[in-house]
């Protein structure tokens, strides 16, 4: 179980190196737009700072594919939060970008929820299902999927709108994080075949299977969602409420899903759903909006008459 530990923290350096350097790189290309998918794949692909970004990405995915392998999904997700911290360092050291008060909050609470989930583990008594029925997949993922597409599409329509205030990117993190929730459910479904013996036979029965439809899916819109909003937003801000619903959204429909049990200690038990009511806590304490930018010094502000 420890060395599931292990490579969950594996997993988020190597997520949050990767969505670092994919910002970096998005922040010297032409504007992006979901409406030209293209267009934005022919921009990236042509960044070898973005390709570097992408492959660590899919490192971290090889990473969490072993974490659902040792680690209840529940459980999983508290320690995948952890890597909001190692995000935000990186993106101050790299990016430029500065936290305000409140996030900075917001972060020592995502510590806290992190101990209180690692402290919930016990070796031999988590219970780590590796199958569900495809029905109830199906019927957990696809108006998910239709929710995060929808919300997405209307935090585009606001951003054309000419008085808007400037957004913090919460909404594209919240669709963004539906998706990344279905995939990582798909994640946690492709792992129940990774076996030692008859690999043949484990492919096929993949393939016969929603989890790789459901992986192609949200990889193909979630590259192309996440770039755009990356490049508008602070990585700072809306990677932590990707992965926060992301996070949420599979511990709890996850761990339904696949049957998996809650502790059944009452101390244990209290750790875990603690650590999950703080991180819905942190993600509704995020600001939606970023602060005006100020005047320049000796600018003469200018009232209504």
């Amino acid at each position: 179980m420890w060395w599931g530990v292990a490579a969950a923290l594996l997993a988020n350096t190597l997520y949050s190196v990767g969505f670092v350097l994919e910002k970096r790189a998005l922040t010297s290309l032409p504007e992006v737009s979901i409406r030209q998918p293209a267009r934005l794949l022919g921009l990236v692909l042509r960044s070898p700072l973005w390709i570097g970004g992408s492959l660590s990405l899919a490192a971290g995915f090889g990473a969490q594919l072993a974490v659902y392998r040792t680690l209840p999904i529940a459980a999983a997700q508290g320690i995948f939060v952890s890597g909001l911290v190692l995000l935000v360092l990186l993106s101050a050291r790299l990016l430029g970008e500065e936290t305000t008060g409140r996030e900075r909050y917001a972060l020592g609470a995502i510590l806290a929820a992190l101990l209180m989930v690692v402290l919930s583990l016990k070796e031999g008594s988590d219970q780590v299902s590796q199958d569900a029925p495809y029905q109830l997949i199906l019927l957990v993922c696809v108006p998910s999927l239709a929710a995060g597409v929808w919300l997405y599409a209307s935090a585009e329509r606001r951003t054309r709108h000419r008085h808007r205030m400037p957004t913090t990117g919460v909404e594209y993190g919240v669709a963004v994080g539906l998706l990344y929730g279905v995939s990582s459910l798909a994640i946690k479904g492709v792992s129940s075949y990774l076996t030692s013996s008859g690999l043949g036979s484990a492919v096929v029965e993949l393939l016969g299977s929603p989890y790789p439809y459901l992986l192609l899916f949200t990889g193909a819109f979630g590259l192309v969602m996440s770039q755009a909003a990356l490049q508008r937003c602070r990585a700072s801000l809306i990677v932590p409420v990707c992965t926060t619903v992301t996070c949420l959204y599979t511990a709890v429909l996850g761990t339904l899903s696949f049957g998996e049990s809650l502790p059944h200690d009452p101390l244990r038990l209290a750790l875990r759903l603690a650590g999950t009511v703080l991180a819905v806590a942190v993600l509704l304490s995020m600001p939606k909006h970023d602060p005006a930018p100020k005047p320049p010094i000796g600018a003469k502000e200018l009232t209504p008459p």
